[in-house]
């Protein structure tokens, strides 16, 4: 750790989350002539990838100089006085469950704003293209580092229409319905969770979340809480996306552009369980413990119910389009996210965290992958990549398909890598629940969630074989698929490096990464009383 001081600390988050809305406002305006370089576009293309690189600096320099040995205390805070008279606040910080959260977002996307500069998606003007970038990532960095309830409503919504208009202009098929059901699920699921917001805060007397955290719910009735949770629960819950809430989310991810699907999987649905960690956890623990049984019954049948789905996906003849193979592959994982929460156990709830990190990283990169079959290939469609002759990708481009292949071991919980380790932590913790819920009931929901991994690892190997393995070039008679066919690129290399790398960490080293969460969890978990 290096010694920064507290007020270059707070600067340095206050612009990690306000520094992309000044650069997507600076975005729209018209380049300066010696930065056009050959066009406009590369221009605004070029200042996309600075200034996302710059605030993935300054939450990287965040990360170094935060004070590991005291990871449960909020640091780097700004606390101002916003509406007086409901006593909002313009409150920020960061504590071992936010910090990982903030630099994950920010270096996804400097990923996908590189990626973009040298492969744009066919669509409008990259101006706009940037700028909504650039507000997405606002909005979800403000989401993991405010701690006022309605700020965080309102960084929540802010990511909604972004992303709307990603997939709506930017899209594949099928790309305005797929945007409309994004935002109406959403936005409806947002609604309600207003309405709990505010009845907490009405009922505590304050919006602070750092407050509510610390009270523990010792000033809300049992009643309260329920409700409260409630409704706090099902908008968190769509955003995750929980089963049977989750029919927004493949089809989003199959109309998306590469950069959409990497950001709406690998940042945007850990907003949900976010918020149920750093809000419903703390603030409503009686409610909560009314629900865990119901959530992680829920969140089991996701697992199944996911993996379920990719396997018909992925058999022969079912017309499976690979990304929407991957798309509910999240279902499924997201659903250990949710079963650990719902132990409401350290075991657990750091396991849900560890794999929030781990699902980031990993199935950003599988679609980064499966961007690039698609762009090569022309199609995502497994029964035609798994035609005659079979995509090959060993064969063809060998590099392209061992990074495929990596991609999808770490993704069925391959020892060693990163996806291991927290769906390991959330059956653990399913093991020894929190005191007050069935043990009996919990064991049960471990055994499903155990079998769920031996689906995904199914699934998972026949889209390998499917894709990676085939006819090698010479053998083929299709002329189509017995041209060259490019490996990887530079810049897909500088895009997809870091995630093979820090999946390869995170599972080696996962003290890294639970060094910081569990101080902060306990401490979450005990009322503040650490």
């Amino acid at each position: 750790m290096i010694d920064i001081s507290a007020s270059v600390m707070q600067f340095l988050l206050a612009f990690v989350v306000l520094g992309p809305l000044v650069g997507a406002a600076a975005a729209l305006l018209p380049a300066p002539p010696g930065l056009r370089g050959s066009s406009p576009d590369q221009a605004v293309l070029r200042h996309g990838v600075t200034v996302t690189g710059t605030i993935l600096l300054a939450a990287v320099v965040l990360a170094i100089g935060f004070d590991h040995d005291h990871p449960s205390k909020m640091q780097a805070t700004t606390d101002i006085s916003w509406i007086p008279a409901l006593d909002v606040r313009i409150h920020l910080g960061v504590d071992g469950i936010s910090l990982p959260l903030l630099v994950l977002t920010a270096l996804l996307t400097f990923l996908c704003a590189l990626y973009s500069y040298f492969n744009m998606p066919a669509g409008p003007s990259p101006k706009a293209f940037v700028a909504l970038l650039l507000v997405l990532e606002s909005g979800t960095l403000a989401t993991f580092a405010v701690l006022d309830l309605l700020l965080f409503f309102l960084a929540f919504e802010i990511v909604l229409i972004p992303m709307y208009f990603l997939i709506a202009r930017w899209g594949g098929e099928a790309r305005q319905p797929a945007a409309w059901k994004f935002i109406l699920y959403t936005l409806l699921g947002s609604v309600v969770m207003l309405l709990g917001l505010l009845l907490i805060g009405l009922e505590a007397g304050t919006f602070d979340m750092v407050a509510l955290a610390t009270d523990n719910g010792r000033g809300l009735s049992t009643s309260v809480q329920v409700i409260a949770v409630l409704a706090i629960g099902l908008g968190l819950a769509v955003k995750t996306p929980m089963w049977p809430l989750h029919t927004w989310l493949p089809d989003a991810h199959t109309a998306a552009p590469t950069v959409g699907s990497v950001l709406l999987a690998g940042v945007l649905l850990k907003m949900g369980t976010y918020g149920f960690v750093r809000i419903v956890l703390p603030v409503a623990p009686d409610g909560m413990k009314t629900f865990a049984p119901y959530l992680a019954a829920f969140a089991v049948v996701g697992i199944i119910y996911g993996s379920l789905a990719c396997l018909a996906l992925a058999r022969s003849g079912a017309g499976g389009d690979l990304k929407r193979l991957i798309a509910y592959s999240s279902v499924g994982h997201m659903g250990f996210v949710l079963l650990g929460i719902a132990t409401m156990t350290p075991t657990g709830v750091n396991g849900a965290l560890f794999a929030n990190i781990a699902h980031g990283l990993i199935t950003g990169l599988l679609f980064f992958l499966v961007g690039a079959v698609k762009d090569r290939y022309g199609t995502a469609d497994l029964d035609t990549l798994a035609g005659a002759t079979g995509a090959a990708l060993y064969g063809r481009a060998p590099r392209l398909g061992g990074l495929l292949a990596f991609a999808a071991v770490a993704s069925l919980g391959l020892p060693g890598l990163a996806g291991f380790w927290g769906e390991m932590l959330a059956l653990f913790g399913a093991f020894d629940p929190a005191d007050g819920l069935s043990r009996p009931a919990f064991l049960t929901f471990m055994a499903i969630g155990a079998f769920g991994t031996l689906l995904t690892a199914a699934y998972l190997l026949v889209v390998v074989r499917r894709v990676c393995m085939g006819a090698r070039p010479q053998e083929a008679h299709d002329e189509q698929w017995a041209e060259p066919l490019a490996d990887v690129r530079a810049y897909e290399f500088a895009a997809w490096t870091p995630l093979v790398a820090l999946t390869v960490i995170a599972g080696l080293w996962p003290a890294v990464l639970l060094g910081l969460t569990d101080p902060a969890v306990q401490q979450l978990l005990a009322g503040g009383k650490s």
